[in-house]
């Protein structure tokens, strides 16, 4: 039975992965790390978005591979977490399972389609809230309240934030 005949499912022509110049996979990521740290102490109505993580969610749904989205994962975390007030390893741990995670969905799905990207991308906050909710819990001791309602809404506008990043990003790929 082949299930690639649907208009969500990819084809084996369209599994190839997409190329980015060298330029691209280091700025884009540095720009998304700068964002982080400097923007939302100028202007906090911006402090909702997690730049490193829309940042590796596209990287992951468009790169196909797995090991790619874990190291794009582990290295946005890493950084994050050296310039933060939080532990070493906890966005590390967080955004490389979104990485996995994100590729093994661009695997399968035609992720060029915005309204999967913006599912994709919901999703992928409220994993990684969650994850961090219960990684703080277990293995730091701090007692986090579980915010589901902020985490729903704050996804919701995550996801239509990187939807429109992931326009711009697209315009900046090649294809293999």
């Amino acid at each position: 039975m082949d299930y690639s005949s649907g208009p969500l499912l990819v084809s084996q022509r369209e599994r190839q992965s997409k190329k980015f110049r060298a330029w691209v996979l280091f700025a884009i990521p540095l720009a998304a790390l700068l964002f982080q740290i400097s923007v939302p102490r100028f202007f906090q109505f911006v402090g909702f978005l997690d730049m490193p993580l829309l940042v590796v969610v596209y990287f992951s749904l468009m790169w196909r591979n797995q090991l790619g989205g874990l190291a794009i994962g582990a290295l946005m975390g890493l950084a994050q977490d050296s310039l933060s007030h939080d532990p070493l390893g906890m966005f590390g741990i967080d955004k490389t399972l979104v990485g996995y995670f994100a590729a093994s969905v661009g695997v399968r799905l035609d992720v060029d389609n915005a309204v999967l990207r913006l599912l994709l991308t919901f999703f992928s906050y409220l994993f990684h809230q969650c994850l961090y909710w219960v990684m703080s819990h277990a293995l730091l001791g701090r007692q986090m309240a579980f915010e589901g309602q902020r985490w729903l809404l704050l996804g919701l506008m995550n996801a239509v934030v990187g939807v429109s990043l992931y326009h711009f990003l697209d315009k900046l790929r090649e294809s293999v």
